[in-house]
């Protein structure tokens, strides 16, 4: 179930996407439909994957008219196998038709991201290694995609810059060395007086001890470090704080990866490279009049 805080963000984005594709309105729709036609669609997947953005789905077609009903056969997270009905839409053929593409393009994106993220979860099963997300998302889709990775079995790092403290590479030249980040790091959540979690990109064993000492970290990233790297850095960190994994973290190496013993693997693939499911909308029934 989508809690109430992301609903609202997620009503806000389909708002943006109906102005976007409705506009002043849907003339061909307006121009060929009889207003009080209604009738009934189902929504078909048509290859085998992960079902995510049905609730999504019907919010968008509550949003656009109340008497539309959107009955999923299926929740979403499910795995299916293609061709399969997963929701059957009810009610005045002129709302269906409007927010089809909205719809389709939204459960195509997000199945396709879950899908994708329930391939790395299922191939790191067994290890203490989470999989999460980073901030690589489409701008303004942020909400649907990271919950499309939850939908998946994944988890998600922070959802904007003001979540936690992630200190990256150029934040770490432009200071002057990772003790500097840091030393500015503390002075700043002082004078603040408050704090967020910190997490530290490394790129060698040196760097990763450097943040050791330092203190104050509660995460380091291991940052496209080679697999006898990663497995010596595990070692040198031994629990201290949590270890994240990043960069060229592909499938076919991500159980090489996890068996290294990090806590995380971050994977920007799985909200930049996902493949859409293919999934359509027909309407099955025909058209009738509402009295």
């Amino acid at each position: 179930m989508i809690d109430h805080q992301t609903e609202s963000k997620i009503t806000q984005l389909l708002e943006q996407a109906l102005l976007e594709d409705v506009g002043m309105g849907d003339v061909t729709t307006e121009a060929t439909v009889p207003p009080d036609a209604v009738g009934r669609g189902e929504v078909v997947v048509k290859e085998t994957g992960v079902i995510a953005g049905l609730e999504v789905a019907g919010l968008l077609f509550r949003m656009i008219d109340e008497e539309v009903f959107f009955l999923p056969t299926v929740p979403d997270g499910s795995g299916i196998e293609g061709p399969v009905v997963v929701a059957e839409v009810r009610g005045p053929l002129a709302t269906i038709l409007r927010g089809e593409r909205i719809a389709l393009n939204l459960m195509q994106r997000m199945s396709g991201i879950a899908t994708l993220t329930r391939k790395f979860v299922d191939a790191v099963k067994g290890t203490r290694a989470k999989i999460v997300d980073t901030r690589k998302t489409a701008p303004g889709l942020r909400i649907v995609d990271k919950l499309a990775v939850k939908i998946g079995g994944g988890e998600n790092h922070r959802f904007g810059l003001d979540d936690m403290v992630l200190i990256k590479d150029n934040h770490i030249t432009a200071a002057g060395g990772i003790s500097a980040a840091l030393d500015r790091c503390s002075k700043y959540f002082s004078d603040k007086k408050y704090r967020l979690k910190i997490e530290i990109e490394t790129r060698s064993i040196a760097e990763v001890e450097e943040a050791l000492r330092h203190g104050g970290v509660q995460r380091i990233m291991l940052d496209n470090f080679s697999l006898e790297a990663m497995t010596q850095a595990v070692k040198v960190i031994n629990h201290a704080v949590e270890v994240e994994a990043s960069g060229n973290v592909t499938l076919e190496r991500v159980r090489s990866i996890a068996e290294t013993g990090v806590d995380f693997i971050s994977v920007g693939a799985l909200t930049h490279s996902a493949r859409a499911l293919d999934i359509s909308l027909k309407l099955v029934s025909r058209p009738g009049h509402s009295s």
